[in-house]
């Protein structure tokens, strides 16, 4: 199996879709210029309704400039009510794996950025649960996830479920890269590491099984331990 990670380089575009080269991007460092960025990514990524097929309007976390960040799937009609991912049943799951880790709800929302691969709902699957984001819908959305990793360049990503792991790596089953940790280099030459979870849905059963249920452990206990989640918790504080 080809393991190889993937990222695409990301494009930059401007409300009305056309995009704005690399080289025309202001090159200004600090934290208040990368601030101000994913603040207008985002206030960007609101306007945006390329996908006839998905329901909005778009939704994202807080702008947190967060050496750790968290990849999600797509949010449900919850999410799109509330405006704010993971905030219903697969939330309360999710956020329940990190609380031992040292972050409740409310402090991890604060600490890390919650990123999507798609950010509208895809709607109802007629078999049952959530529709999977078709491949156009999935590509016309990777501008904004990529752009929030160009903006945060973390030291720690952490994709949960299939469909987010399949942006960031390749896989065929989750038994192969669930409980491991992973390495990333951009084309741009940053590093990162990897830790994939899997998704906190009510309908899964995968990770109450063996031997999902072991290697969830394993790649929550990975994330603890490692030197970028260690050197946050640290530097913020209880």
């Amino acid at each position: 199996m080809d393991r190889s990670i993937r990222h695409d380089s990301v494009a930059h575009f401007h409300r009305d879709g056309h995009m704005i080269k690399p080289q025309d991007v202001p090159t200004k460092s600090g934290l208040e210029t990368r601030q101000a960025a994913l603040i207008n990514l985002h206030t960007n990524l609101e306007a945006c309704r390329r996908c006839t097929g998905m329901q909005g309007p778009p939704v994202h976390g807080p702008a947190v400039l967060s050496p750790v960040m968290l990849i999600g799937q797509a949010p449900g009609t919850r999410e799109i009510e509330q405006g704010r991912p993971f905030c219903w049943t697969a939330g309360k799951t999710l956020f329940g794996w990190f609380a031992p880790l040292g972050l409740d709800e409310a402090a991890f929302r604060e600490r890390v950025l919650i990123s999507a691969v798609c950010r509208c709902f895809p709607g109802k699957n007629p078999k049952g649960g959530d529709r999977v984001p078709d491949r156009q819908e999935v590509e016309s959305c990777r501008n904004w996830w990529g752009g929030e990793l160009d903006l945060l360049r973390p030291r720690l990503i952490i994709p949960v479920g299939k469909l987010a792991i399949a942006q960031v790596m390749d896989f065929r089953l989750l038994n192969e890269v669930i409980g491991r940790q992973w390495s990333y280099r951009s084309p741009d030459g940053w590093e990162s590491d990897i830790i994939p979870l899997p998704h906190p849905s009510g309908a899964s059963t995968w990770f109450k099984m063996e031997p999902g249920r072991t290697l969830l452990r394993q790649a929550l206990e990975l994330i603890a331990m490692h030197p970028t989640w260690r050197a946050w918790m640290d530097q913020r504080g209880p």
